[in-house]
């Protein structure tokens, strides 16, 4: 029988979806399941979106563009400009998601050996896009203990080297929902200008600051345009996950050109998902209020209960809708296992991300989850006695 490849072999599972089958066997023995491991919102997609897929009168679904539908890129100018952010229709990739940008970026950017500096905890799936690319993620730890802060650049300084082609951020961040501030953001761009380096950026939870934070994005940084490629999704500011549409944006001209090499070898973005993209240009203001304000109270929900739970300790995010939490337990991953194979109160459970998954430094994360604050206030209260239930009788517990 012949073997899979390597890359296969060392393609990392994901942290989110890897416990599935225990979710699903759970549910199986009639236990209600708290989905609190994925970030697919709950809130109803833009009505204006909607219509525009409904009402369409397309006679035939062809390619678009392998940049994407003209209309559409048009239309995100105008929606970037919103944010203070100036670009071109011609500056502008739509892709497949925001998961794909990220490996055009560094299939664009990077040679198989290449490093790329990422603060951890970090999304999962950075490490499957690397290996898919062949490039070396090269972690440097943000600390709980102190919200998830951006290192010292001592600290960037020390693990740089010949190799080192690039760094990668989340703002505001999945997971720990830290939201980088301007002065954090004009420290990266010294080691990028002194260092000649490309700046990822993965933008994709912009609509989603708290407590009057603003956001400040990397397109906002003097001096080192053509460093910096932007990267957004429409997933999480409309509720659309499944839309599969995103964007790979840089003022730099050849990256911009070596880049639709790989958007031509892919053919073309969904057109369905154009279509719903470019109407949701046009979401009302009072869309994105009602949602930020319903977010706001779900993350208070959570945070506030963890934080009142015994030997727990959860940092109040400023952005997104994650958060990570330190929990008085041996093993993340095995804590996560036994809440969907071995307990239950009251015919309910709860199912979390273990942090491990989104940390490269092995042994980090331990004694971490991510919480995706993604329910109704009701089911997050549910949850939230679920988890405080688990851990007073969790035989792993360490207080």
């Amino acid at each position: 029988m012949p073997s899979i490849s390597e890359k296969a072999q060392k393609m990392p599972a994901s942290p989110i979806r890897k416990l599935v089958p225990f979710a699903d066997a759970a549910k199986k023995r009639g236990v209600k399941v708290y989905h609190l491991n994925i970030g697919q919102p709950d809130i109803a997609s833009p009505k204006v979106a909607l219509d525009a897929v409904r009402n369409n009168t397309l006679p035939l679904v062809e390619y678009s563009h392998s940049a994407g539908n003209l209309s559409l890129r048009k239309k995100l100018v105008e929606y970037y400009a919103k944010n203070d952010i100036h670009v071109t229709e011609n500056e502008i990739l739509v892709t497949n998601g925001g998961s794909e940008g990220i490996l055009f970026a560094f299939m664009t950017c990077l040679n198989p050996g290449d490093e790329v500096i990422v603060t951890e905890p970090f999304y999962a799936n950075y490490n499957g896009f690397a290996m898919t690319a062949g490039v070396v993620t090269k972690p440097i730890i943000s600390k709980i203990e102190d919200g998830f802060a951006l290192p010292p650049i001592e600290e960037f300084e020390k693990i740089i080297t010949p190799k080192t082609k690039a760094i990668l951020i989340c703002n505001p961040n999945n997971p720990t929902g830290y939201l980088y501030s301007k002065a954090e953001l004009e420290t990266l761009a010294k080691i990028v200008k002194k260092h000649d380096l490309f700046l990822f950026a993965d933008e994709v939870y912009r609509e989603f600051c708290y407590d009057g934070e603003k956001y400040f994005s990397v397109m906002h940084l003097q001096g080192i345009e053509d460093n910096v490629v932007l990267l957004d999704s429409v997933s999480k500011r409309y509720s659309a996950c499944g839309c599969r549409i995103g964007a790979f944006i840089t003022h730099n001209k050849d990256v911009y050109a070596a880049a639709m090499k790989f958007a031509q070898a892919r053919l073309s973005p969904p057109s369905y998902g154009q279509i719903f993209s470019e109407a949701a240009v046009d979401t009302p203001a009072s869309y994105f209020a009602e949602v930020l304000n319903e977010y706001t109270n779900r993350r208070n929900i959570v945070v506030e209960a963890i934080n009142k739970m015994p030997g727990c300790f959860c940092p109040n995010p400023k952005g997104a809708f994650y958060a990570v939490a330190r929990l008085p337990i041996d093993d993340a991953d095995k804590f996560c296992q036994w809440l969907l194979e071995d307990f239950n109160d009251k015919g309910e459970t709860v199912m979390l991300a273990p942090a491990t998954g989104f940390y490269a430094t092995p042994g980090s994360g331990k004694n971490e989850v991510r919480i995706s604050y993604v329910l109704k206030a009701d089911d997050l209260h549910a949850a939230m006695r679920c988890l405080a239930a688990a851990l007073k009788v969790y035989p792993g517990k360490t207080c």
